[in-house]
């Protein structure tokens, strides 16, 4: 019996329960929410600009929008997937902001997939982000990378204070700090 539980055995078999555990999403989704860290802020003088506002969306649950109608207005912009493990993973916290700012801040979540994927995947989490598809091409500034979650946040001038690609903890003290900030200028 000694030999079936050596040390060997042991640490095989919590190897195997960790890959497994690492497989499975939504333990995955944990593990990534656990280890996302508030996203970098730039000053405005490291800051890049978005220089054309001219981008229309259809929205999924929502109306229809061009990003013009919001010039002049802090602006969050998430780009992702329903597929998406990382993605999948920072929605929490967004939504936790969305909740606190919505009517403060416009946020814009951005997805090539259709309404009916989109819905049972905020169904089954209870989300209530507002979602759209793309009708016409993103300003420039918005396609310097094809990774998912992308996200950007703009303050009133347009400039870009905080570009994120990968999971991010959105809910976090750091970011709040600058809305709030963004908000009273």
């Amino acid at each position: 019996m000694n030999k079936l539980f050596n040390k060997k055995t042991i640490s095989n078999i919590i190897f195997v329960i960790a890959i497994v555990l690492l497989l499975y999403p939504p333990t995955r989704e944990w593990g990534m929410r656990q280890l996302a860290f508030a996203p970098s802020i730039k000053n405005n003088k490291k800051a890049e600009f978005v220089k054309s506002y001219d981008w229309s969306l259809r929205g999924l649950n929502t109306k229809d929008i061009n990003l013009d109608e919001f010039k002049g207005k802090v602006i969050f912009i998430n780009f992702w997937a329903t597929w998406c493990p990382p993605c999948r993973a920072e929605m929490p916290m967004i939504q936790k902001l969305y909740n606190d700012y919505k009517d403060k801040v416009t946020f814009i979540f951005v997805t090539n997939e259709d309404w009916k994927t989109v819905e049972t995947f905020f169904n089954k989490r209870a989300f209530n982000l507002p979602a759209y598809n793309s009708l016409s091409s993103p300003p420039k500034i918005f396609l310097k990378t094809n990774s998912i979650p992308a996200t950007y946040l703009l303050d009133k001038n347009g400039a870009i204070l905080i570009s994120k690609t990968g999971a991010a903890d959105w809910n976090s003290n750091k970011v709040r700090n600058l809305l709030d900030d963004l908000l009273s200028k």
